[in-house]
């Protein structure tokens, strides 16, 4: 349970119980009305625990069910995506900070693998054993983050979408104009994942269950470093800066850290963006490419980790499928389409995609009142 709902709980508990009584009475006055809350919370978490294993059990029968095709360019890219969404979605969400500046965190890790690795570029690339290769790659990233993080993140709204907005636009331009190491214009392709125990990674159901493995870690770290003291610490950093300074928490170096945590996320997806393409060249990084990520998160809700990914997957959905709506020339209309579908979302539920499917859960079973909101299970 975060900071906010902890605190929101407590002053509903005390205005609808006598002075005190709710949090200073003996053991017998509050079981009554504990007990009805625990027992709600452990059938939530058992009907959690269900989903979450039916969910799991799909994902991984998922390639054997479907075509090449989605098993590869829809859902393993969805997936690679899903994680740099992810990152942003924890600094956002959890931090209260919107960073720009997350597909560039990829992007690095992405020339890195290029650099590191093997590539037609070979006047450049240097051919490293593949995990000295992705352990650089990641390290690199999350020191890049971490130098963001730091710029960043004694400016707040605004002043920090501009600044981390500018750091990837610069890059951008770095890596165009840049031949000598970033190969310029041109980029660096047939930039493959090795084979490793035997298998070729980039196979669909191969490349599929990789980038699903990697995508399972980094929900699941997610919602643990939420309710972590670190994850509590950052969600107070949010809603109360002044407030965790006065209690002897080091603001900026709480922010730092979850920008390093987001880093590692955003670097993982760079890594197996990277594979996925072959390729990487300036494209991957410019300006529409980090707003891709802001709106891969908003879609799916920034409050909820989950929510990536499933943003992560309607875009790649919009972006494959938009040729059958809006003919060949499709690729001069997707931004309407997207435009379009994302200020429908947005307009209809701020919290995203699953912010309306709560909404309409709560509909459904009449629990749309302010004693069944407060039952409602943490995110």
């Amino acid at each position: 349970m975060s900071a906010a709902q902890w605190r929101r709980a407590m002053n509903s508990a005390a205005a609808g119980s006598a002075p005190q009584a709710s949090l200073w009475s003996s053991s017998t006055t509050v079981a009554p009305a504990v007990r009805p809350d625990r027992t709600a919370l452990a059938g939530w978490a058992a009907a959690t625990e269900a989903r979450h294993v039916f969910a799991l059990l799909a994902l991984v029968v998922y390639p054997w069910v479907a075509s090449p095709f989605f098993t590869f360019q829809i859902g393993a890219q969805a997936l690679a995506l899903g994680m740099i969404a992810l990152s942003l979605s924890f600094l956002a969400g959890y931090g209260g900070m919107v960073s720009l500046s997350q597909m560039t965190v990829a992007g690095i890790a992405g020339y890195a693998v290029a650099i590191f690795g093997n590539s037609t570029a070979t006047q450049i690339s240097l051919g490293w054993p593949w995990w000295i290769v992705v352990a650089s790659a990641i390290a690199i990233a999350v020191l890049v983050s971490v130098f963001i993080g730091w710029l960043s993140v004694r400016t707040e709204g605004i002043y920090t979408i501009m600044i981390t907005l500018a750091i990837g636009v610069a890059f951008f331009y770095l890596a165009l104009q840049n031949y000598s190491i970033f190969n310029g214009h041109q980029g660096f392709h047939e930039v493959r994942p090795p084979p490793v125990l035997g298998i070729y990674w980039r196979d669909p159901v191969p490349f599929y269950h990789l980038a699903l493995g990697c995508a399972l870690l980094a929900y699941f770290g997610v919602k643990y470093v939420a309710r972590s003291p670190f994850g509590i610490a950052l969600q107070g950093v949010r809603d109360n800066p002044r407030r965790m300074n006065a209690l002897g928490f080091d603001v900026v170096a709480v922010r730092v850290a979850a920008h390093a945590l987001a880093g590692l996320l955003a670097a993982v997806g760079g890594v197996l963006l990277v594979w996925y393409n072959g390729l990487m060249a300036p494209g991957s990084v410019e300006m529409g490419t980090l707003i891709k990520v802001l709106v891969m998160a908003v879609l799916g809700g920034l409050g909820h980790p989950i929510g990536a990914f499933v943003g992560a997957l309607v875009y790649v959905l919009l972006q494959n499928f938009a040729i059958d709506l809006l003919g060949t020339d499709h690729r001069d209309r997707f931004n309407l389409v997207i435009g379009g579908v994302f200020l429908l979302i947005v307009l209809c539920s701020p919290d995203g995609l699953l912010g309306w499917w709560a909404a309409l859960r709560r509909a459904s079973t009449g629990r749309g009142t302010a004693s069944g909101m407060l039952r409602q299970p943490p995110r």
